[in-house]
C-alpha cells in the first residue's frame, strides 16, 4: 500500500484546531512502558503527543510521511522529527521503549507497520495507539454535528471505518492489556468547534466535490443551537485505545 497524504492541503487548520490529549494518558503510558529511554511516536502530525511523551522520556522520535504536517509540528528539544514512513523507519532494533499511534494507524499498512514495531521495540515495549470520535457538547447540538458527520459519510477514505467502530475491529496482533478510561476535554467557542470540523480530511474531500462547504448545511441551525458565537462551551472527546506488549 502506498502514502496517501490526506492531510496535507490543511496541515495548517488541522494543527490550529485540535483538542489536547490528557496529561494523565502520558503518565499512564510511561509508567507500563519497561524504561524511559525512547518513545516513537508515530504518524506523529503535528506533534501533540509526542510533546506529551517528551515530559516522561528521555528523547523522543516522532515521525510522519507528510513533510508539510512535520512542518507545522512544535519544536521542542527533546523530540527530534522526522520525514519517514510508518512500515520503513531509520530507528535501531531493540531500543524504543514505547511506541505511540494517535488517531494515524487506521492510514498504516498494518502487517508491515507491526512487523517494525516488533523490531524496534525492547523486550516488553509497549505499542498504544488510538482515536476519538465525534465531541459530546450538548444533545441539540450533537445530533447536527452527528448529521454533519453522517453527510460526509462518503468522503472518508475506506480505511476511515475502523474509526466509525471506535478500533474495536482493527487487527491488532499483541498481549493486549486493559488501559483506564481516558477523554478529552476543551472549552470551545463556536469559531474553534468549526475550525475543528473544517480540519477534516472529509471537509476538504466535499468542499473539492461539490464545490461548496458542508458546513454550510448545517451553519443557521449550528448557530441557533450555540448561541452566541463568543460562548465557551464545554466540550468532551471519548478515548478508544488498543494497547499491547511486545
Amino acid at each position: 500500500m502506498t502514502f496517501r497524504d490526506h492531510f496535507s492541503k490543511q496541515a495548517q487548520t488541522y494543527a490550529r484546531n485540535r483538542p489536547h490529549y490528557p496529561p494523565r494518558l502520558f503518565e499512564y503510558l510511561a509508567s507500563i512502558a519497561p524504561g524511559r529511554d525512547l518513545a516513537w511516536d508515530c504518524g506523529t502530525g503535528n506533534g501533540q503527543a509526542a510533546l506529551g511523551l517528551a515530559r516522561h522520556f528521555k528523547r523522543v522520535v516522532a515521525t510522519d510521511a507528510s513533510a508539510d504536517q512535520i512542518n507545522h509540528a512544535t519544536p521542542h528539544e527533546g523530540i527530534a522529527y522526522c520525514v519517514e514512513q510508518a512500515e520503513r523507519v531509520s530507528l535501531a532494533s531493540d531500543q524504543v521503549d514505547l511506541i505511540t499511534v494517535a488517531l494515524a494507524v487506521h492510514w498504516f499498512d498494518l502487517e508491515p507497520f507491526y512487523q517494525e514495531a516488533r523490531r524496534v521495540l525492547k523486550p516488553e515495549g509497549v505499542l498504544a495507539v488510538w482515536t476519538y470520535y465525534l465531541p459530546v457538547i450538548e444533545a441539540k447540538i450533537d445530533l447536527l454535528l452527528a448529521a454533519y458527520y453522517e453527510m460526509l459519510a462518503d468522503y472518508w477514505p475506506e480505511r476511515f471505518h475502523f474509526v466509525d467502530e471506535r478500533y474495536q475491529t482493527l487487527p491488532f496482533p499483541f498481549a493486549e492489556m486493559s488501559p483506564p478510561t481516558f477523554a478529552m476535554k476543551a472549552e470551545w467557542d463556536l469559531n474553534q468547534i468549526a475550525g475543528f470540523l473544517n480540519s477534516w480530511s472529509a471537509t476538504r474531500r466535499y468542499r473539492e466535490t461539490k464545490g461548496r462547504h458542508p458546513l454550510d448545511e448545517i451553519w443557521p441551525d449550528l448557530v441557533s443551537a450555540w448561541g452566541e458565537a463568543t460562548r465557551r462551551r464545554v466540550i468532551g472527546w471519548p478515548m478508544f485505545l488498543r494497547i499491547g506488549r511486545c
